[in-house]
């Protein structure tokens, strides 16, 4: 259901789809028509709405999380999360030649980011990541064959988990809710 915070969008979809008929109307006519469409007389008053407090705190959006790995040694970081995980890397910077890396390496939304600086994060971490296919993911894994991990499927009441260790002791739970 379209919200307040949505009326910009509104009348600009509205004015769209009059131009796509030959209509042309002022962005502001399309404003003042979305804040009828919501039973306010005008758009000052729709606007007050949307700038007003309770707007605010429904506009809080989360829209991803990077959680900071620690790595010690970048070849084998790509050989488990490039080669064995199936990761790309994104982009990488270093403060100059023969400084630590850090990395952003990503699989569809998941985003991760790996750091040979000391203090970005502490080896041995853990982390659960909720994902669809599961079951899609582990034969992927299994069929790599790498040579240092082979993670089995754990079910327990509605979680499935596939759970791997990087070469740095950091758990990765990747895990799927049944029936979501």
């Amino acid at each position: 259901m379209l919200a307040y915070r949505d009326a910009k969008t509104m009348a600009k979809a509205m004015r769209e789809a009059l131009a796509a008929r030959d209509l042309t109307i002022s962005h502001g006519e399309a404003l003042e028509i979305v804040a009828r469409q919501f039973g306010l007389a005008t758009w000052n008053i729709l606007s007050a709405k949307i700038e007003g407090p309770t707007a605010r705190q429904e506009t809080i959006v989360f829209e991803r999380t990077a959680p900071i790995v620690r790595i010690f040694d970048i070849a084998k970081a790509h050989e488990f999360y490039l080669g064995y995980l199936g990761f790309s890397v994104d982009w990488e910077h270093r403060y100059g030649d023969n400084f630590p890396l850090y990395t952003q390496i990503s699989r569809g939304n998941l985003v991760l980011h790996l750091s040979e600086h000391a203090g970005d994060a502490t080896p041995g971490g853990n982390m659960v990541i909720y994902m669809q296919g599961i079951r899609d993911f582990h034969r992927e894994l299994a069929a790599k064959d790498y040579r240092y991990m082979k993670p089995g499927l754990e079910q327990e009441d509605r979680r499935l988990t596939v759970e791997v260790i990087d070469p740095f002791s950091n758990h990765i739970r990747f895990m799927e809710l049944a029936g979501e």
